[in-house]
């Protein structure tokens, strides 16, 4: 059998490395922004929120786009476009400029999820998806490594502005290799008949119409509880993720004084650790799977629970760190693992219950719950420090972001698997039965 699936795999690995590359430049790039706009701690709390807005607005256009589209064109033109939008933030001149630019890239970059699901969807049998997912979902890992180890040195060399056109290339040139290597499985000529068959192995997908017609309408999409499950989840613990993104740098600089290249080993420390959690969040259910023989939703429920638990550790990285500031990079470092972990089967939840011509559609109704959730917070967490600054108790601001972070998996799994026991979608009389 060919494994042809796996290079398929690693482009779409890749292309998240790109995202999140291109996504935490600016926090990286903060102090030298502040000093030459003269921002507050509010200014860039807004510039983060409206990436996050059209982030949100993003997620429901790109994911019916590349369904509607297919995935070859539709997450190849989300990446072309995320990737001008990147390089554009060279010419941007102030609050207002840069501004539109992260809307512009947040709009954009909203197609990387639900393409990327849809890829794993089209090009792995269900048992394989979540550790696929976790192989992917570990390039935001990867990404925000690359960003602190390269960000700050490039910023030294060739200024803030040559910092954005860099980076944001990276994805023109991986577009090279998604339009030489891509296609569905279908119409792809450097698969073998067997791994075909293994990837189609699952039982068939059964049409949700009498017409045979497995496309499904947004009513019945938002009327389904497996939906209102998914976003729930999303919209509770994205924007602990988003958080960690955009403010871990603030933090260390203002808890512990790193500032510049000092901060490159935290957060490359705390990063490395996701990936292992991100992969390993995925290989848990796939094993439940095969050893145990547990359905799929048995599987990434209880591993889900096991996920939720460990984020706890970080409300107490801040008494951990007053004694040396390691433990506190490490306890962050396994709630962000843990984070990556749970997210990996989140997004497999999807193509477990929805079919693969609703997959993208419902990861980005969900990516809008968790960049709705994440705007919240980073509105919230941008005053509360500015308010804490002024007292001269920003450790206090950290303090109760830290406490939302530590207990939104637990909350959003009870209130998933506990409260709305969603159930997928099945086969019914008219397009708009839904089964709970």
């Amino acid at each position: 059998m060919s494994n042809f699936r796996w290079r398929i795999g690693a482009l779409i690995f890749f292309a998240t490395t790109i995202n999140y590359l291109d996504r935490q430049v600016i926090s990286l790039l903060k102090p030298y922004l502040e000093k030459e706009f003269q921002w507050t701690e509010s200014d860039y709390s807004d510039l983060v929120i409206a990436f996050q807005v059209s982030y949100a607005i993003g997620m429901l256009w790109a994911g019916s786009t590349i369904d509607r589209l297919g995935t070859r064109i539709g997450y190849g033109l989300s990446l072309f476009l995320w990737s001008i939008a990147a390089v554009s933030h060279a010419f941007a001149s102030g609050k207002l400029s840069f501004g539109f630019l992260r809307s512009f890239l947040g709009l954009t970059e909203a197609g990387n999820i639900p393409g990327a699901v849809k890829v794993v969807a089209e090009w792995f049998p269900q048992k394989e998806r979540a550790f696929m997912t976790g192989i992917f979902n570990s390039g935001t890992n990867i990404g925000a490594v690359l960003a602190p180890a390269t960000v700050p040195w490039l910023v030294t060399q060739y200024g803030w502005r040559m910092t954005f056109v860099i980076t944001g290339c990276t994805g023109l040139i991986w577009l090279i290799f998604w339009f030489a290597c891509y296609d569905v499985p279908a119409k792809h000529k450097r698969i073998s008949k067997s791994e075909f068959d293994y990837i189609h192995s699952d039982p068939v997908e059964t049409p949700v119409s009498k017409s045979g017609d497995t496309k499904i309408s947004w009513f019945v999409l938002l009327t389904n509880r497996a939906t209102w499950a998914y976003v729930v989840g999303k919209f509770l613990t994205d924007g602990v993720w988003w958080f960690f993104l955009f403010w871990l740098p603030a933090f260390l600089s203002a808890e512990y004084g790193l500032v510049n290249t000092e901060v490159s080993l935290p957060l490359a420390i705390v990063y490395t650790m996701t990936t292992f959690g991100s992969i390993g969040g995925g290989w848990l259910p796939m094993q439940l799977m095969r050893n145990l023989q547990w359905d799929a939703a048995k599987a990434r429920r209880i591993s889900m629970f096991f996920y939720a638990i460990f984020p706890l550790l970080v409300i107490f990285s801040q008494w951990a760190g007053s004694m040396n500031m390691w433990y506190a990079v490490i306890f962050i470092g396994i709630a962000a693992s843990a984070h990556q972990a749970w997210s990996a089967n989140l997004y497999t939840t999807v193509s477990d219950r929805f079919p693969k011509t609703s997959v993208a559609t419902v990861i980005g109704i969900g990516g809008t719950g968790g960049a709705i959730g994440g705007i919240l917070l980073a509105w919230i967490a941008g005053h509360l420090f500015d308010y804490y600054k002024r007292a001269g108790h920003i450790h206090t601001g950290y303090k109760i972001v830290f406490v939302y972070c530590g207990l939104a998996y637990i909350v959003a799994w009870v209130i998933m698997f506990v409260c709305l026991k969603a159930t997928p979608l099945k086969p019914g009389k008219m397009d708009t039965t839904v089964l709970h």
